[in-house]
């Protein structure tokens, strides 16, 4: 065996190899797509009634325009910024899109006059800021691929607390978070949304001729707003947590699946130069014995 095909064929073995693993992690990752959705399919009826509950007790309550939550400061200097990442690679520019929207958003606040704090989830997203030496005000790694409510409540806790301090004290004035909205298992898109302050916006409800439910508050509606927007923080977060957990086992499966393919194209492509190489050193050794056979048969006619 000549040296040419021995080459082509160890790299033969050794893109078999590849494409095993890239086939196995793209049905894993399309099996964790599928428990994601599960997830968030059953998170959003809680969703959905949390917010209902906190409209009505918005529109109940006589001073909304009073509440930390609800009110916008007089001079906003400083905004924290959420970004969800992931804390493992080869899911194609998952991360990287979403880090990109964050520094627009970033560079959106400075232009009018916010300092920016990133709150960074994801080993991805905090390795980005730390190779360029950019402050951090808090992480979380090790979340982004089965997150809970838990972590979810533990990174609501913490901007909470900086929101609810005083902007002399650094606190900030508003909230935004960055995440991968999940729409299906070929769309993913990255969106920025504001959490705090919350808008609180006057409608006229048109008469459709069915009476509007009466509520009673206990304590107050005041107080009902206390125990649900933090409640309301938390889950906002979780959704997108978990938006962005399926967005991310969907792109690693598409990431894989491209490399599958690749691996697929090239094994064909070396095989042919196998064949070629092989072929070429069969009719070397043709064309050898051949020669030889002539110059015998030379030297044994001339001996005659």
């Amino acid at each position: 065996m000549g040296a040419q095909l021995r080459v082509v064929r160890r790299r033969i073995r050794t893109v078999q190899a590849t494409k095993k693993i890239t086939k196995a992690m793209e049905l894993i990752a399309a099996s964790r797509i599928v428990k994601a959705q599960n997830r968030l399919s059953a998170t959003r009826p809680y969703a959905i009634e949390l917010n209902r509950a906190l409209t009505a007790a918005a529109s109940n309550a006589s001073s909304i325009d009073q509440h930390p939550l609800l009110a916008a400061q007089e001079s906003e200097t400083r905004a924290a910024v959420i970004v969800i990442t992931a804390d493992r690679g080869l899911a194609g520019a998952y991360s990287s899109n979403a880090i990109r929207e964050a520094q627009a958003l970033t560079s959106l606040l400075n232009e009018d006059g916010y300092e920016v704090a990133p709150y960074v989830v994801g080993r991805k997203g905090e390795g980005w800021f730390r190779f360029r030496d950019r402050p951090v005000a808090k992480s979380w790694t090790g979340i982004s691929d089965q997150p809970t409510y838990d972590d979810a409540a533990a990174i609501a806790d913490a901007v909470l607390e900086r929101f609810l301090q005083p902007t002399a004290e650094g606190g900030v004035d508003q909230l935004h978070i960055v995440f991968t909205d999940f729409k299906n298992m070929v769309s993913q898109e990255v969106r920025v949304r504001r959490i705090l302050p919350l808008e609180v916006v006057e409608e006229k409800e048109e008469s459709t001729g069915t009476l509007s439910p009466l509520y009673d508050f206990e304590p107050s509606a005041e107080g009902v707003l206390d125990a649900l927007l933090p409640r309301y923080v938390r889950t906002i977060i979780y959704t997108a947590l978990l938006e962005s957990a399926a967005s991310e086992h969907s792109a690693r499966r598409r990431a894989m699946k491209a490399a599958t393919d690749n691996a697929d194209d090239l094994i064909k492509s070396l095989t042919r130069q196998a064949n070629q190489a092989r072929q070429a050193e069969i009719t070397q050794e043709i064309s050898e014995i051949v020669g030889g056979a002539d110059a015998l048969a030379s030297v044994t006619a001339g001996s005659e």
